[in-house]
């Protein structure tokens, strides 16, 4: 094989900051660039390494994403130059931003891997992070922050411009991952045929290994160890956000956190003088994407991508799901932990760790770039142990956008070649949902939903429905706090009752 083709990756970094005082704190970019710093010592050539750069992509941040993260201190009009600037990385002719999603980090290195195999890159930085710790502190004590730079932008974007939600959903106020999730964990408690107290407990159970490993990792935000208990307990310190998630079932956004990978050929890792001890393969490695719309799936707790997306990283790798001795299973909420272990064909109660970070609700959830931090992590852990695989999910959407990939320190023996999506994407795309009506009126019963809780308790609800003829609908029910309490005391999956269109929404009334 051609060396001067063979991708690997040499070096990984990882900050996670903290500190409480706004006025001293790193702004996200700055933040970011510590953590390239990291990656370049760690890789044992130092800052000649980012000297050598000819491609930056960087990780969309949370502020450019979602209503809900929207920075009030200006924004970076190039985040990959500024990142570039920063680090002193004068040679960089590829910069890229990507676009929203949790899958990014392992799709942007599978595109990377592509482009060094084909010759038209050599040395690749990933890299972002997140303030929104430092951001919401600032608002918080009524101070202003200067996080505006204006160097144009002049860059490539990566990724599907399209957003997660349709104006139908956006009109029922499912518009956002806490309102999307919820959604989905309770039809996965229905068809496990679960009691919400029985669902509940399951839920804390499955999370607790995650805080146990967080509470051991240095990195990790929530070091506290939390009990099941304490973790599916509702209370005013643990509330329902979206029932039947509490408040510590949710990935944490609000922490100040970077990391940042950097890869390069077989050939020029040895003319910097990197140690083989330092390389890392990807063996296997797929992106898929379910319907982009919660409407028309055909569940609520299955994903055909999931399944395909690691069924082709492992025949990449020419392995067994078995054969994995590292995971790290993507874990915004429990919906997706459970999902992702179904669809590979992994026992959710196995002995073997979950993650290797201690996943987004306790290690922390740094928006799009959290999985940014699991290769990271795996990088060291297949380092250490000469041989193993890691195997990463990671999630974009509302269990949409699906990206998995495959780790070792031993040499692949073919050249870096994935199968092209579109050969599996077909598939997905042709098995389609009930067909979903906009304006719904008649009998009907509930599939799924969920009950989005503020400060002062239940907010509203969103739900979708079927009618008779079998066709689905997305509704919300009238805003009576007493249905409200009611629906997250007891179960009102399949409840039957009658909606009526009125006024741009479904509503739909329990009889």
């Amino acid at each position: 094989m051609d060396k001067s083709r063979i991708p690997i990756l040499v070096g990984c970094g990882q900050i996670t900051q903290r500190e409480d005082d706004p006025l001293k704190a790193l702004s996200p970019i700055d933040l970011t660039a510590e953590a390239c710093f990291e990656a370049a010592k760690d890789s044992g050539a130092g800052k000649i390494l980012l000297d050598k750069l000819d491609t930056i992509v960087t990780i969309r941040s949370f502020s450019d994403t979602s209503w809900r993260f929207k920075c009030p201190y200006g924004r970076y009009s190039n985040p990959p130059l500024s990142l570039a600037k920063r680090i002193n990385a004068n040679n960089v002719k590829n910069h890229i931003y990507t676009l929203p999603g949790g899958n990014m980090p392992q799709w942007s290195i599978n595109r990377i891997f592509e482009l060094i195999t084909k010759g038209e890159v050599q040395t690749a930085l990933l890299a972002g992070g997140e303030a929104l710790y430092t951001q919401k502190n600032a608002q918080r004590k009524g101070i202003k922050l200067n996080w505006s730079e204006d160097l144009g932008n002049l860059y490539e974007e990566w990724g599907i411009k399209k957003r997660g939600w349709s104006d139908i959903e956006d009109n029922h106020g499912m518009k956002g991952a806490i309102f999307a999730y919820p959604l989905i964990e309770n039809a996965i408690r229905g068809k496990e045929n679960r009691t919400i107290k029985q669902h509940n407990i399951e839920m804390g159970n499955i999370l607790e290994k995650f805080a146990e490993v967080a509470k051991n990792n240095p990195l990790a935000d929530r070091r506290q160890g939390y009990s099941a208990k304490e973790i599916s307990d509702v209370n005013e310190q643990n509330p329902y956000i979206g029932f039947p998630y509490t408040k510590l079932m949710n990935a944490n956004a609000f922490i100040d956190q970077s990391s940042a990978i950097i890869m390069t050929t077989v050939k020029h890792a040895k003319e910097l003088g990197i140690n083989r001890n330092k390389w890392v393969y990807l063996h296997g490695c797929a992106d898929t994407y379910d319907h982009w719309y919660l409407s028309d799936r055909i569940n609520y707790y299955s994903s055909p991508a999931m399944k395909i997306a690691c069924n082709e990283a492992l025949k990449m790798a020419n392995c067994l799901i078995d054969d994995i001795d590292f995971l790290d299973i993507y874990s915004c909420f429990p919906s997706a932990i459970k999902i992702a272990c179904d669809e590979m064909n992994i026992d959710i109660n196995t002995s073997k760790d979950l993650t290797v970070t201690g996943g987004l609700p306790y290690f922390g959830g740094p928006g799009n770039n959290y999985v940014t931090h699991s290769i990271s992590e795996i990088m060291h852990k297949v380092r250490k142990n000469i041989g193993a695989k890691g195997l990463v999910t990671a999630n974009g959407n509302y269990i949409t956008k699906q990206s998995v990939g495959i780790y070792s320190s031993e040499q692949t023996t073919r050249m870096f070649a994935p199968t092209n999506p579109s050969l599996y994407q077909a598939k997905i795309n042709k098995d389609k949902g009930p067909r979903f009506k906009e304006e719904a009126n008649g009998n009907a019963y509930i599939e799924t939903y969920t009950v989005i809780n503020d400060r002062e308790g239940p907010s509203f609800s969103i739900l979708f429905g079927r009618l008779n003829d079998g066709s689905r609908f997305i509704a919300n029910t009238p805003n009576d706090k007493d249905l409200l309490l009611d629906m997250m005391a007891n179960d009102y999956l399949n409840i039957r009752g009658k909606v009526e269109y009125k006024n741009n929404i479904n509503i739909f009334k329990p009889t």
